[in-house]
């Protein structure tokens, strides 16, 4: 008898399983409408997916712990992301593209348009959005992005095996969101040189090649002082200022470049590369970790002094070398002005 009981327990469990998944299935599969392309559940995205018409693709992936990486490989740009996730929440259909342009603006998306695929983390049991079972990583949404309408308030869009493409719009905003949807690496790569707070910097170097004796070490001690010492010899300057110093540390606190030099030979990196940096800049963390960045001179535009001679370098930008020397990009000096000091500008005179 009591094991009649315990098998009639086992088959009206799994009947009431079996009743949940039936009544839960169309909580489980997105809708498919031709003209649904908002992802409302944002926080759920775990991935999205985007490429064109020539070869340019890029994975944006979320980790465990809330960071999202490009090509499983980079940072990626939380600005950047965010607004992406703000867009796919809010995109709403203004109308359906009208007959008289629907060949056009198909052949055009034939030709011309960036996919997009989203995936999201979904339930294979989900019971009024309570009790939700056995998570998985499912393709919810596959559409393409194409231009913009003529008057710039609007992107076409098609869903993938639909034939009537939409005008896409975001309520609230002047403009078209196709630029949004981009497959370009770069456009969703974190710009980060360094991000560290005071506590967290353990020695800042700064090697200046053609004035070494402008190079210096700044140690960041464990009992809150700071020291100053020359480099290469490591000798200790008694006499500087503190408070120079401190505010040279704290420039490290958000140092970000302004664009990826993609293209070596239209700005003749090589030869740039071969020239001797003006300052070579290297933090070390309390943990060990060390990054450095190489700075270079970029090429004046003709600019004079007020003596009228002629300004050999661009006084607003420079070129650099970051991530352990894999990416060269375009810098400003207006970022980096406090941490590109020249030794004798900490020295205090006697």
């Amino acid at each position: 008898m009591k094991k009649n009981r315990i098998f009639l327990y086992i088959v009206l469990f799994l009947a009431i399983l079996a009743a949940i998944l039936f009544f839960t299935q169309s909580n489980n599969t997105f809708s498919g409408s031709d003209s649904d392309f908002s992802v409302r559940d944002t926080a759920s995205v775990t991935k999205i997916f985007m490429s064109d018409k020539n070869n340019n693709m890029v994975t944006l992936a979320r980790e465990p712990g809330g960071q999202w990486k490009v090509n499983d490989r980079y940072t990626a740009s939380k600005f950047n992301l965010d607004m992406l996730l703000q867009t796919l929440c809010n995109l709403a259909v203004k109308e359906p593209v009208p007959l008289a342009a629907h060949n056009n603006v198909i052949r055009e998306l034939a030709v011309n348009s960036v996919k997009v695929e989203v995936y999201q983390e979904v339930y294979r049991i989900d019971l009024f959005h309570k009790i939700r079972l056995f998570p998985h990583e499912k393709l919810t949404k596959v559409f393409y992005v194409g231009g913009a309408t003529q008057s710039n308030r609007g992107s076409y869009m098609l869903m993938e095996n639909s034939t009537t493409p939409f005008v896409i719009y975001m309520p609230g905003f002047r403009g078209f969101v196709s630029p949004r949807f981009t497959p370009m690496t770069n456009a969703w790569r974190d710009y980060t040189v360094f991000k560290e707070e005071l506590p967290n910097i353990a020695t800042v170097k700064v090697e200046i090649p053609v004035r070494e004796n402008e190079s210096y070490v700044v140690t960041n001690h464990p009992d809150h002082t700071v020291s100053l010492s020359t480099y290469p010899g490591m000798e200790p300057v008694p006499l500087f200022d503190t408070l120079a110093v401190l505010n040279f540390l704290t420039g490290f606190r958000n140092l970000n470049f302004e664009a990826i030099l993609s293209d070596p030979d239209a700005v003749n990196k090589d030869s740039i590369l071969a020239s001797a940096p003006f300052t070579i800049i290297t933090l070390t963390d309390t943990s060990g970790v060390s990054k450095t960045i190489r700075t270079f001179f970029k090429e004046g535009y003709g600019d004079v002094d007020v003596n009228g001679n002629e300004i050999p370098y661009d006084l607003d930008r420079f070129y650099a070398l970051v991530n352990d020397g894999e990416d060269f990009v375009l810098a400003q000096y207006f970022a980096f002005d406090r941490v590109l000091r020249p030794r004798s500008f900490f020295i205090k005179e006697k």
